[in-house]
């Protein structure tokens, strides 16, 4: 019997796995940008209607869904002396820098003109986005089929993506977003969102280039590309509906939209909550952006470890419950007359725990979720016979990305209903006007949670099926 693929090859070196990694810094920049800054800037710095700024990008995410999964199905049959992936790496670099530093750029135009403008914009940096991320996701099921490695390949990814947001954040709150004689409020000055998205593009070329050529030596190593193909549209169509009818992969995909809802709507509320439900400055803001620096940390070195010890469905599972108890408890016990008032001491090291200890469950949930869609590629494989890593982690990258459509369309709903105006001053906006925006959220969080639990049970991949599985292709 021929060794399978799986006995020939050897473990990734730490080289390799840290450049393929940093291509996941680009995607986490644009995805903190978008879920905890977006709605903030253009609804009360430009003065777009919260809901028009949601409308926009739910738009931009409706345009994206026919966008993935075309750029999934080219890049699995793409035959190329680069391979099937880095072609579109290279490719995609520069325009995502300059059209993510458009966004944060905007005309002085009427608010039609403007909320066409973000439209545009929104389409751009995403279809751009999609062009990179989805072959860059994708290497990750080439570059090693074996069930713990990718939990570790995955957990560098996610470890980069975090990294790179929250430095971008930090540098935000810290340097750029400052009070001014007009701005009281750092938060809340036009000047630091110009200059933190000319910074952000910056550091996402240079990361995507970074990680495109420090990964260029695994091409021959990669999965051999199918021999040329004639679809018709409707064959072609055909083939990724039954690859994507696997019914693990289904109830993951599902589970995870329910979890980035939920997700995307704290994000793009994490600010309203921080500067207006906590009183935070743009400093202490600045200092829980640090403190989640450690959470990146710990779940780097964590997430893997407990996932081999569980398996990665019940770590996801016991994570979700966990990161639903941590991150409502200080809101419920603020509703409950139980935390100490805003502007003291106490207050900022409760707020600063929950943070860390939340956001560590989120960054491990996130990557076993990304391990999971890996592993359903040999599944999809031994039924179809084809390999189509492009087209799973183009439904994976367009659900993360409905982290920031979604989540800022339903953010910016709540914020239109308790009627919080565009430029309040956190000191005027009366307490029932917060205290209405944790009545409405913490219900949603619960049941959206409770989704994303439950459906997880469809998922059925194991570390002993997974293995079952290569040996049948191997054998095969």
């Amino acid at each position: 019997m021929t060794p399978s693929a799986s006995e020939a090859r050897r473990p990734l070196d730490m080289k390799t796995k840290l450049f393929y990694g940093l291509g996941a810094l680009s995607f986490g920049v644009k995805d903190n940008g978008f879920s905890y800054l977006l709605l903030l800037f253009y609804n009360q710095v430009v003065g777009l209607p919260a809901t028009n700024v949601g409308l926009a990008l739910m738009i931009a995410l409706l345009i994206d869904a026919c966008i993935d999964p075309v750029i999934g199905e080219v890049s699995d049959n793409l035959r190329s002396r680069w391979g099937r992936r880095h072609p579109f790496m290279y490719a995609a670099a520069l325009p995502i820098a300059l059209a993510y530093a458009a966004v944060w750029n905007p005309p002085h135009w009427s608010a039609p003109a403007l909320f066409g403008y973000l439209v545009v914009c929104a389409v751009g940096v995403r279809a751009l986005v999609s062009l990179y991320e989805v072959p860059s996701s994708a290497l990750a099921a080439e570059l090693t089929d074996q069930y713990d490695e990718r939990s570790v390949l995955l957990s560098y990814r996610m470890f980069f993506a975090w990294i790179g947001g929250l430095s971008i954040q930090l540098l935000a709150f810290t340097v750029l977003l400052r009070p001014d004689a007009t701005h009281a409020v750092g938060q809340l000055n036009p000047a630091g969102y110009a200059r933190y998205g000319l910074i952000a593009a910056l550091v996402m070329f240079i990361a995507m280039l970074t990680s495109a050529i420090g990964t260029h030596h695994c091409i021959p190593m990669l999965k051999t590309p199918p021999p040329p193909r004639r679809l018709t549209v409707m064959q072609a169509l055909a083939e990724a509906r039954e690859t994507l009818s696997n019914r693990s992969f289904m109830f993951l995909m599902a589970s995870t939209l329910a979890s980035a809802l939920i997700i995307g709507v704290a994000a793009s509320l994490n600010q309203y909550f921080n500067t207006y439900f906590w009183g935070l400055s743009a400093h202490q803001i600045a200092g829980l952006t640090a403190g989640v620096f450690l959470s990146a940390f710990i779940a780097l070195f964590t997430g893997p470890r407990i996932a081999r010890r569980l398996g990665k469905r019940t770590t996801t599972m016991a994570l979700l419950v966990a990161a639903v108890g941590v991150g409502l408890a200080p809101i419920l016990l603020r509703l409950a007359g139980v935390m100490p008032p805003n502007h003291t001491a106490a207050l900022y090291a409760i707020i600063f725990a929950v943070s860390v200890i939340g956001v560590t469950f989120g960054i491990v949930s996130l990557t076993m979720g990304g391990a999971m869609i890996a592993d359903v590629v040999e599944v999809a494989e031994l039924k179809t016979g084809r390999r189509s890593e492009g087209l799973f982690f183009a439904a994976s990258t367009f659900v993360n990305k409905a982290v920031s459509g979604l989540g800022v369309l339903g953010a910016s709903i709540l914020i239109q209903a308790i009627g919080l105006k565009s430029g309040a001053d956190p000191a005027s906006v009366p307490p029932a006007v917060l205290r209405h925006l944790a009545l409405l959220y913490c219900p949603l969080a619960l049941v959206l949670y409770a989704t994303a639990f439950t459906l997880l049970f469809g998922y059925k991949i194991t570390r002993a099926s997974h293995q079952d599985t290569l040996q049948r292709l191997a054998e095969r």
